[in-house]
């Protein structure tokens, strides 16, 4: 079973959704996951929902900063590690080059979290539990199960997280297709890292970090998603852990799914 007491340091350990709509974002991602959804106040006029799934936090969400918007930032996943000291390894991120886009902070009694870009100009946030660990479940149907980096220089985004995290690598044999690299935690594998397609490059996509959720038929989650107004980006494709593809909800967030070869 996926079930989450506790995160490794430098484990991805959960994920929130900013979106222009949280109402909308509610209904789909509970179409299409079977989540159901808890307001909770972190703090006078905000509001945080958790997303859970039979009673299990699986991820979070909130109402997109207006200042984002009004930049023409789509609604985004943030995708956060586990670490035990955020002002330590704010403070880290520095030295290596990156930086703390949003210094360490309390939510009450939780954690403490601090989010980090990196050198090539992405990132993530890190999270110092308090009360909460992270998702309570993941490598399940509905749950977090994979997080991938997309970036124009794999060299540099690799030694970056790789001192900041204690990430160890093992290249996947993609079969004479783009390098693909697998970062872990000790043995556990904890994501993966890849170019950024051609079409991606051409594009001007900027580097990106985005998260897959478990499901039991990829084909199934495809078609939903159409149903409940989001996009399919790409796939079906068949790798070797199993089939994945790229969708976009109706609000403009990405995230993958992956159907098969879900770690323990």
């Amino acid at each position: 079973m996926g079930r989450r007491e506790k995160y490794e340091p430098g484990t991805f350990c959960a994920v929130d959704l900013a979106t222009s709509d949280p109402d909308g974002a509610k209904r789909f991602y509970g179409e299409l996951f079977g989540w159901e959804a808890e307001d909770v106040s972190p703090g006078e006029g905000m509001t945080y929902t958790i997303m859970r799934l039979d009673g299990d936090a699986v991820a979070g969400m909130f109402e997109q900063a207006s200042e984002s918007r009004e930049t023409g930032m789509p609604p985004y996943w943030i995708n956060y590690v586990s670490v035990t000291d955020a002002d330590a390894t704010a403070a880290r991120a520095a030295e290596l080059g990156g930086e703390a886009v949003q210094e360490p902070f309390d939510i009450l009694d939780v954690g403490r979290m601090a989010a980090i870009q990196d050198p090539t100009g992405s990132g993530v946030a890190v999270w110092q539990a308090g009360t909460f660990a992270g998702a309570a479940r993941v490598n399940e149907p509905g749950c977090l199960t994979w997080n991938e980096f997309a970036t124009n220089d794999m060299t540099a985004a690799l030694d970056f997280y790789q001192e900041l995290f204690g990430w160890s690598t093992e290249e996947m044999d993609t079969g004479g297709g783009p390098p693909y690299v697998v970062i872990k935690v000790g043995e556990r594998t904890n994501g993966g890292i890849r170019p950024l397609s051609p079409e991606e490059d051409r594009a001007g996509i900027p580097p990106y970090w985005v998260p897959y959720f478990a499901t039991e038929s990829l084909d199934a989650a495809l078609g939903r998603c159409s149903e409940l107004g989001g996009d399919k980006v790409f796939g079906p494709m068949e790798m070797p852990g199993g089939r994945i593809g790229v969708l976009r909800d109706p609000q403009g967030a990405s995230f993958a799914i992956w159907e098969g070869g879900l770690a323990d």
